[in-house]
């Protein structure tokens, strides 16, 4: 794909350079016009759609793609991910886009932000990318390397809905605010009823964003 789309009609140009940050080079490397394309449709059709609200479009790089995108440094080579609760394809997209050797499975409940993504794979040609519509609950008979989301839930509840869907010695990586420590005091019951092990916490993207996202990566014990 070497340019950007909108969903009324043709291609448009590629953004110049200059609108791109300089650390999305690094972080997307060949296949930042990938990203570029994606932060368009963001900024326009997900926006128009009221995926995307109007204050977040001027800093869709900063806090949405680029951060979304240096989760990969948390990922072994190869591993089947799913992105529950996905939305607007964040993290899963950056995340695919970023890493083309993993197996991105992008899980949605409502039709229009799944119709949404669908477009928008298909548009980008990510071919390690797949949409399947529905609750994260409802999707046991799947089970992947990585369960990852971005703002679904409180913690307890999410590792409800992520550890079932991951293979035994498998792990749900969630992106999380810095309140996450207490999150996981909260939470330890309902963690370690949903098979949930030992949680590490820690940042990735250090080197790149201003702001590293923070983790946490809880194993699958059972």
């Amino acid at each position: 794909m070497s340019g950007l789309f909108t969903r009324v009609g043709t291609m448009s140009q590629p953004l110049p350079p200059s609108s791109v940050p300089a650390n999305a080079s690094a972080v997307f490397s060949d296949r930042l016009s990938l990203a570029q394309a994606y932060h368009e449709s963001l900024a326009t059709v997900a926006a128009s759609r009221g995926f995307i609200g109007p204050k977040e479009v001027e800093r869709l790089w900063s806090r949405h793609l680029l951060n979304c995108a240096v989760i990969s440094e948390a990922f072994d080579e190869g591993l089947e991910v799913a992105d529950i609760g996905s939305g607007a394809g964040l993290p899963g997209i950056p995340l695919a886009i970023a890493r083309p050797d993993l197996s991105v499975t992008l899980i949605e409940p409502l039709l229009k932000r799944s119709t949404y993504l669908s477009e928008v794979v298909d548009e980008l040609g990510l071919e390690n990318v797949t949409v399947v519509r529905g609750r994260a609950e409802e999707q046991s008979s799947a089970l992947f390397d990585v369960v990852t989301s971005r703002a679904v839930a409180p913690l307890g509840k999410l590792a409800g809905w992520s550890l079932p869907l991951v293979k035994p010695g498998g792990a749900m990586i969630a992106m999380k605010g810095e309140s996450v420590a207490e999150e996981l005091e909260r939470d330890a019951a309902e963690i370690k009823r949903a098979k949930g092990g030992e949680a590490e916490i820690f940042t990735v993207g250090d080197n790149l964003l201003e702001q590293p996202t923070t983790l946490i990566r809880i194993p699958r014990t059972r």
